[in-house]
């Protein structure tokens, strides 16, 4: 059997059940301990199971994570329009750091399409790929690299962290796996997490760009609390939605909406 056609029957294998061992794998596909462990550590790789002492188990809702082709499709036109949104705020020759999300991949191209000049900094090899192949002379980029994340596409670990220390930028746009109700930004991977914390720690303005999926999930890793950054793009959020960030200390730019502040939403309280 193909190790890719045992890895789609192992993946089937823990949908179903929710966990398989490595004894398990071992004995339906007559397979050595080594090629077992190597099918889970494959699939691991790619967020399709969580690794655990002898075995595996199906990744919980917080810890599962598409492929970056996957979830570029995932809400496309609400990222358009944060993309055509945030580009709007930038200045000629600015610096900007760019994540690994698919919203940043959509500012990345908004960039391009407005010919605008800045200096792209990202970890995001589909962004710089796509700045090398379509951006022009006025477009500067600076590639973050470290250990390369097949599954999303990007570079993180220690030497990703490094780099990104040793750049300041004026503005950060980024997304997130989920948003929990305390406002607090999640991501799926630890390794990511500490790229985008990196990233807020070295920007002049760091901008949250997030449409209302983010509020229906959760990723395993705490990135920061949104009070920790300078703004929130929110896309198609309602007012009893905004609230609880504006409350955990965001500044929350609704798009269709009203910009809401924290003193503003004290103000409310203060007359309700």
């Amino acid at each position: 059997m193909l190790a890719e056609t045992r890895r789609r029957e192992i993946t089937q294998t823990l949908r179903e059940h929710g966990a398989v061992t490595v004894a398990e794998i071992e004995a339906r596909f007559d397979v050595s301990p080594m090629t077992a462990r190597r099918d889970l550590d494959e699939l691991a790789r790619r967020g399709l199971v969580r690794r655990t002492h002898g075995g595996a188990v199906a990744p919980t809702s917080s810890a599962h994570e598409d492929s970056f082709s996957r979830r570029l499709s995932v809400s496309a036109d609400a990222k358009r329009e944060l993309a055509e949104h945030t580009v709007a705020m930038l200045s000629p020759r600015e610096t900007v750091f760019l994540d690994s999300s698919t919203t940043a991949y959509f500012v990345a191209r908004r960039m391009i399409e407005t010919g605008i000049a800045a200096t792209v900094l990202t970890n995001s090899l589909p962004v710089m790929e796509l700045v090398f192949k379509e951006g022009g002379p006025d477009v500067e980029l600076i590639g973050i690299g470290g250990t390369l994340r097949r599954l999303t596409r990007s570079y993180v670990g220690p030497d990703a962290v490094r780099t990104v220390e040793g750049h300041f930028a004026d503005r950060l746009f980024f997304s997130v796996k989920g948003l929990t109700a305390a406002g607090m930004m999640t991501d799926a991977d630890a390794l990511e997490a500490e790229v985008k914390r990196a990233m807020i720690a070295q920007a002049g303005e760091s901008t949250l760009l997030v449409d209302r999926s983010k509020l229906t999930v959760r990723g395993l890793s705490v990135i920061a609390s949104v009070a920790d950054i300078s703004c929130v793009v929110a896309h198609g959020f309602s007012s009893a939605e905004t609230n609880p960030l504006v409350a955990a200390g965001a500044s929350v730019r609704s798009l269709g909406g009203d910009d809401v502040t924290g003193d503003e939403v004290a103000a409310r309280a203060r007359l309700a």
